[in-house]
């Protein structure tokens, strides 16, 4: 077993993650269809000519299929932690869907250290905008981790 490899195949799904989220909420593709494709198509290879380790489609599928079962309890919580001059609805759909998998992870998940979680769906998050998004991710995310590490449950 190679803990780099692995840490490496998570990282991966969870960016494949938000591209299939992305994809569900704009085309309205299945979340059968949607796990099928990426899992058949893209988790081992590379995205827009670069270079990435393949996904770990297992963890992949679990990203996907918590966000789709708890979407409500986690689109509260985002709503909760987002600043007066930012609404969820509102949002860039590529942002929501950043969002929506890293609360997941955070609230639900149990499968890594807040700290990388933050890191890396805030990585992506810079990745996709220039803008302010990439640190309202960062913020958001880490309050809501705070909060999952103080004992706070999330709203049903």
């Amino acid at each position: 077993m190679n803990p780099g490899r692995d840490l490496d195949a998570r990282a991966a799904a969870r960016l494949l993650a938000v591209q299939a989220l992305y994809q569900m909420d704009i085309a309205k593709t299945p979340l059968e269809n949607i796990i099928r494709e990426f899992v058949a198509h893209r988790m081992d290879n590379p995205m827009d000519g670069m270079e990435m380790p393949e996904g770990d489609a297992a963890y992949f599928e679990k990203i996907l299929r918590g966000v789709v079962d708890h979407q409500t309890p986690i689109d509260r919580q985002i709503d909760k932690y987002l600043n007066d001059n930012w609404h969820l609805a509102r949002l860039d759909s590529t942002l929501r869907a950043i969002l929506r998998c890293g609360v997941f992870e955070l609230v639900f998940g149990n499968d890594a250290p807040a700290g990388v979680l933050i890191s890396q769906y805030s990585d992506i998050a810079h990745s996709f905008f220039d803008g302010p998004e990439g640190g309202m991710a960062n913020a958001l995310l880490d309050r809501v981790g705070r909060a999952v590490g103080d004992g706070e449950t999330p709203t049903k």
